[in-house]
């Protein structure tokens, strides 16, 4: 499942390459440490068949009773889906879980897989039915169009992605604490440069990262006391999940507010 994007377009700096942040089951957030058991309940894991067994390969988050919010890059293959919705250690049956079939994906129709760098990695998840909600399975909270937090913003990546680039793994859910790096601070030429564009989020750059597997999850960032979800978890440098200068790329949600309201309603 190794997906690695070589970019043709990258400047003659030769910047580090984006690397999508999914790959084979369960790898993990690098840095952080294990999460409180279902501490962020719109934490989603998106599974595909493969064998009569379904496997982890990205995160997502619930944003109503039947759709999930995860990144292009996660579903622009033709896979047999599932979402398991309350779930902490994916190893074990905690008996919060709960199983959804998908019945509909929609992809940003600007979407294109040759080119992580443009943006739009962003897609939506139908699922076949309605969530229960409760303590271990809630809702996302989203911000209002075209919000950009400002630098060193507090957030939170989560996610069962890789511990350290090629790392060991662990099936629990993990967090890192991942401060916002603005537009202007990330977009300097010995940082991502014109990789990043500003419908994205960049956070964190130093210990701590998102890492392969991690892919589609959330970016929760603290704003006026409460966790919103301000991004998608995209892409890391090829030479590494937590190179200095190369924090994570997160699609911005915000700037997708009007796409995602005419596929959802």
């Amino acid at each position: 499942m190794l997906r690695i994007l070589l970019l043709s377009v990258l400047v003659a700096l030769a910047l580090a390459e984006p690397r999508y942040l999914e790959e084979a089951p369960e790898e993990r957030v690098v840095g952080g440490e294990v999460a409180r058991p279902n501490s962020w309940p719109w934490q989603i894991s998106l599974q595909y068949l493969s064998g009569g067994s379904y496997y982890h390969t990205c995160g997502g988050s619930l944003i109503r009773a039947n759709w999930v919010m995860t990144a292009a890059h996660c579903v622009d293959t033709s896979r047999t889906w599932r979402v398991v919705l309350g779930d902490h250690n994916l190893n074990t049956n905690e008996g919060r879980e709960q199983y959804m079939s998908v019945s509909a994906v929609y992809i940003h129709p600007n979407w294109n897989s040759n080119s992580v760098a443009s943006g739009y990695d962003i897609a939506l998840l139908r699922l076949s039915s309605s969530a229960s909600l409760n303590s271990y399975v809630q809702l996302a909270s989203l911000p209002p169009s075209g919000q950009v937090l400002p630098h060193n913003n507090p957030c939170y990546i989560t996610g069962w992605g890789r511990t350290s680039t090629g790392g060991s793994l662990s099936a629990q859910l993990k967090q890192a604490y991942l401060p916002v790096v603005d537009y202007s601070n990330c977009s300097r030429s010995d940082w991502w440069g014109s990789t990043v564009k500003n419908t994205m989020v960049c956070a964190g750059g130093g210990s701590d990262s998102g890492c392969n597997g991690d892919s589609g999850g959330p970016l929760n960032c603290q704003v006026s006391g409460q966790y919103v979800v301000h991004g998608v978890t995209s892409f890391v440098s090829s030479l590494g999940c937590n190179t200095a200068k190369k924090p994570t790329v997160f699609t911005r949600v915000s700037a997708y507010t009007s796409w995602i309201s005419g596929i959802i309603g």
